[in-house]
């Protein structure tokens, strides 16, 4: 079994930081994936450990090194001036970072807080997505080497994921090969995108920290950027309108495009939308097996995610 804290003082001495100043360790709890810790040290100083598990855990193709792509997550969110965590030290199988304030996004938020912080968020995402890297693809290099183009990068993403479904048995609404043969279609598409952007993919609300200060509510930090890659700025909208559409958040889309950010949706773009939502709800349903979640969660993926992954495909259909 694991010391926890005889770890967590291994990290801090190679991080420069006083290792017996560590003063209480505890569980952080909202992650599938990594074990995950805060540190709290004599003076007050509060610090995130991230751990991954051990190699033969069943996962998906793309999980691993995931620990990479959080790293350069963080530096770039620091180059776009977007608050997120620091990264203090990253070993081969540790990050670790500073803490950022605020509690996850919830629905005890008022409806002008809300508008206000979407607003907000737009703003933020759009000057991540100004941030770019040296090619396209995942930085983990758990699929490969970057990639020149996005429809190389993209389309390897997609076919390690149908790999991991025929893989895992998992249960689709259609059979793997269909979903294949549809998604097709929809990939000249993606020649459209030309420059590599810093793209978070999993910017749901439980990965958005919101601080309450002077009276009101403002972003605290964005977290948990572990399935960041190097690709289209499109393909964040699928979170951060999770089981919805993106151009229905008119507060989100002013502040996007007041930063600066481009987001018109002609036909290439809608079908480049809809691969990124059937990319992420593919995910959703094919890691229920590997994970081996409860009867409860695979039920309402099902209920919920299946028939907006057939909602995409559908798109790509009638848009082909």
């Amino acid at each position: 079994m694991v010391d926890s804290w005889a770890r967590a003082r291994r990290i801090l001495e190679e991080a420069g930081l006083p290792p017996g100043h560590l003063a209480n360790l505890r569980p952080l709890t909202g992650g599938t994936y990594n074990t995950v810790e805060e540190l709290v040290l004599a003076d007050g100083g509060r610090y995130v450990l991230k751990v991954p598990p051990p190699e033969t855990v069943p996962g998906l193709s793309h999980e691993r090194r995931l620990l990479v792509a959080e790293a350069e997550f963080y530096r770039g969110a620091a180059e776009a001036d977007v608050p997120a965590p620091r990264v203090v030290g990253h070993g081969r199988d540790d990050l670790l970072m500073t803490a950022v304030p605020g509690d996850a996004w919830d629905g005890q938020l008022s409806g002008t807080e809300q508008l206000d912080l979407r607003t907000e968020l737009g703003r933020q995402v759009a000057r991540l997505h100004r941030v770019t890297g040296p090619a396209f693809g995942y930085p983990s290099g758990a699929l490969g080497p970057l990639a020149p183009d996005w429809r190389t990068a993209f389309t390897g993403m997609l076919d390690a994921v149908l790999d991991d479904a025929r893989r895992y048995g998992a249960e689709l609404p259609r059979p793997v090969d269909e979903v294949a043969d549809a998604l097709r279609p929809a990939y000249d598409a993606l020649d459209e995108v030309s420059v590599p952007s810093l793209v978070h993919f999993d910017l749901w609300p439980g990965n958005i920290l919101v601080e309450r200060a002077d009276g009101g509510a403002r972003i605290g930090g964005l977290i948990d950027g572990e399935r960041m890659f190097w690709g289209d700025p499109l393909a964040d909208f699928v979170s951060l309108a999770l089981l919805g559409d993106i151009r229905t958040d008119e507060a989100f889309m002013a502040g996007y495009r007041e930063e600066g950010g481009h987001a018109e949706f002609d036909v290439p773009a809608r079908l480049r939308y809809a691969l990124y939502r059937a990319y992420l709800y593919l995910i959703m349903l094919i890691e229920t097996v590997p994970r081996e979640m409860d009867e409860g969660d695979r039920r309402w993926r099902q209920e919920a995610v299946a028939p907006e992954l057939v909602a995409a495909l559908t798109e790509i259909a009638d848009l082909s």
